[in-house]
């Protein structure tokens, strides 16, 4: 059966994100393996048209990868029939103008987090696809990182029993910009721009907590801008704008407390980037990108607080490592799968529009919630 082919307008792939992970270890990894396998036996390829502002990196880009098309014009890319879905990974203040277009022209869309700077903005994007017909997805990675997917073989195994907090450490130092190079974009860091960790982080935060553990029903967050002045891509000082840490506590229904900080701010004492501990009444466990380590209520030791004696246990020693168990292919990849077969074959896909709306809701409540210095009651 000869695969069939489908365009894929993609907005925003001369960026870092939207090249390495959506463009090459996404659609044209898809593409080398043969295409997005169906339920029937069929397949699938895609084919990108790539879509920006800058003629040359385009050109580039296209010339790199052996891809046919390219256009600065995203109304011409639109109009086209044969191109059924619509990509953004463009800087968050431009995505709401072209994923409407999109929408106006019939594709369906599937587009990074945040879909919108505002609350309100997002919602608006999740109705509007609703009344045109069209299927609609965000991205939501992390679920498909390895060691949050050995948290959910956990979580679905029983293995904690019942669930009461759950502790998140995210981030690393971003470098100032001056004596040596700052590893994010400067708009990273202007509110005028988009910026923000909050915004950046809280709608992961939202996905997350919500497909593992249970809906947030509360947020008390506080957001700081640790580094007042950064340097530029250009070289010259910028003042900081946007919080560069947040430090949030979430309640959850069924009486779980989640606590996440995330930080741009902040030297890494940690195995992985990012880190999730999980305390249940049965066992704990400690999860990264990768790596996923279990304490049982059996095997767990008793400390006995003694400020007078050294500590002589290494508490480390007392894990368990999770095993792999399967083959984890990259998470940004599964989804495109996952939302490519949605598009044709009518496959579930929950990682919708008003679930992206949701997590910019959550960025709204945190940013308020600092600012007011409150907890504040997230509604269902």
């Amino acid at each position: 059966m000869s695969p069939q082919s489908i365009g894929v307008v993609m907005n925003g792939v001369t960026g870092r994100m939207g090249y390495r992970q959506h463009l090459v270890r996404s659609v044209l990894a898809i593409n080398e393996q043969g295409g997005v396998p169906l339920a029937g036996g069929g397949r699938v390829l895609l084919r990108p048209v790539l879509v920006g502002r800058s003629a040359e990196k385009l050109e580039r880009l296209s010339a790199g990868h052996d891809i046919a098309e390219w256009t600065t014009d995203l109304d011409a890319a639109l109009a086209d029939d044969t191109n059924l879905i619509y990509f953004d990974a463009q800087v968050t203040q431009a995505r709401v103008k072209a994923v409407l277009k999109a929408i106006d022209a019939g594709k369906h869309v599937y587009a990074e987090k945040p879909t919108a700077e505002t609350s309100e903005d997002a919602l608006a994007l999740a109705e509007a696809a609703a009344a045109k017909g069209v299927k609609n997805g965000v991205v939501q990675d992390k679920l498909f990182l390895p060691g949050l997917l050995k948290l959910r073989r956990l979580i679905d195994g029983g293995f904690f029993g019942r669930i009461l907090s759950v502790r998140g450490e995210f981030g690393y130092w971003v470098f100032e910009g001056d004596w040596q190079a700052a590893q994010r974009p400067s708009w990273n860091y202007r509110t005028a721009d988009g910026g923000g960790i909050v915004l950046d982080m809280f709608p992961h935060w939202a996905y997350v907590l919500e497909n593992l553990f249970g809906r947030v029903t509360s947020v008390y967050a506080q957001a700081v801008t640790h580094i007042p002045e950064r340097v530029d891509e250009a070289g010259e000082a910028y003042r900081a704008t946007a919080d560069d840490a947040a430090y949030g506590i979430f309640e959850l229904e069924g009486g779980i407390v989640a606590q996440i900080n995330s930080s741009w701010s902040v030297r890494v004492n940690r195995d992985e980037l990012v880190e999730f501990q999980v305390d249940g009444t049965h066992g704990s466990a400690v999860a990264g990108l990768r790596n996923c380590r279990i304490q049982h209520r059996a095997t767990t030791p008793k400390p006995v607080w003694n400020p007078d004696l050294p500590v002589t246990a290494r508490f480390r020693d007392d894990w368990q490592e999770v095993p792999d168990n399967a083959e984890f292919d990259n998470g940004f990849k599964i989804q495109w799968e996952r939302f490519v077969r949605h598009v044709v074959e009518d496959e579930p896909f929950p990682y919708d529009f008003a679930s992206g709306a949701r997590g910019v809701r959550l960025a709204e409540l945190g940013l308020r919630s600092s600012a007011e210095g409150r907890r504040l009651v997230v509604e269902p």
